[in-house]
């Protein structure tokens, strides 16, 4: 199977055997900002270099990606982190250039998918997945089935967390889990309280050495991220959480009091979902892009 990951920052292309293996592994900027048609150019020249890489003929492509957009039809309608992509027929795009069938869905959902089927999530009913990352998007499994929406639903980082917060960049509502648990929410406060911090990273080892103004911003970050997930482990009571994303980097720094918050506060057996690390990596996009075409 050939999987594209196609990101605002960056675009991976891998190959990816029927048993979750990820044979060849490719990353380049995606420069969203030069357009969808030299941009798809570029992703479907990494396709092709991957399959080369790994000496492994393919019969079809899948395609994860942000949304807004159409998997039935395969349509990116105007993903929010590729500004300008209105319209753009990948998946037509993609059968064409390859000669192969393609399936489109949104990345966190196809990430959900590969976390359940190959990683994380292997051997259990149920599924909860966030990506902490420039934004924060989810996928859900529920009794072993994937939810599967028109390409806009599953998203688990818009939910509500404080409904006189902060301003979400993703949608312009206010106290969104993304507006406080994204990477880019994270270093953004970090600097609003004078913290020179560039990314969430910096935030965290800050913290990590005591710095008071660190500290402050770590633990609401925290906080939002555990009430989120004590709403959503209310109501899909998931087997496991799955946390991936450049945030989850951090560890037992991030997952440890998490943990602890969302079993106090979950209803019943929801606190009882286990609650951990992506197992998949940075391959997640990938390998949940052709988890999807296996599951279509």
């Amino acid at each position: 199977m050939l999987a594209l990951d196609l990101g605002g920052t960056k675009a991976a292309a891998g190959v990816v055997d029927g048993g979750g293996r990820v044979l060849s592994f490719l990353v380049e900027p995606t420069r969203a900002e030069e357009g969808p048609e030299r941009g798809l150019a570029r992703l479907f020249d990494l396709g092709r270099r991957a399959v080369h890489e790994a000496g492994h003929e393919v019969a079809a492509v899948g395609i994860a990606a942000g949304g807004p957009l159409d998997p039935e039809r395969g349509i990116l309608l105007a993903p929010l982190h590729l500004p300008g992509w209105r319209d753009v027929p990948v998946t037509a795009q993609a059968e064409a250039a390859f000669g192969l069938p393609a399936v489109l869905e949104n990345d966190a959902t196809a990430a959900a998918a590969g976390e359940f089927r190959y990683g994380a999530g292997r051997g259990r009913k149920s599924l909860v997945y966030l990506t902490l990352s420039t934004g924060v998007g989810g996928g859900v499994v529920v009794d072993g089935k994937l939810l599967r929406s028109r390409g806009n639903g599953g998203e688990l980082g818009h939910v509500t967390v404080d409904w006189r917060g902060r301003e979400c960049r993703g949608c312009g509502r206010l106290g969104c889990l993304e507006a406080y648990a994204s990477g880019t929410s994270i270093a953004e406060r970090a600097r609003e309280a004078g913290l020179n911090a560039a990314t969430a990273a910096d935030v965290a080892a800050h913290a990590a050495d005591g710095d008071p103004v660190a500290v402050a911003v770590w633990d609401e970050t925290v906080e939002a991220l555990a009430c989120g997930l004590v709403s959503l482990v209310n109501v899909f009571e998931p087997d496991v959480v799955v946390l991936g994303g450049g945030v989850s980097r951090t560890g037992e720094q991030l997952l440890g009091p998490v943990r602890e918050r969302v079993r106090l506060a979950a209803m019943g057996n929801a606190g009882d979902a286990e609650i951990v690390q992506s197992a998949l990596g940075d391959h997640v996009g990938v390998v949940g892009a052709a988890a999807v075409v296996q599951d279509d």
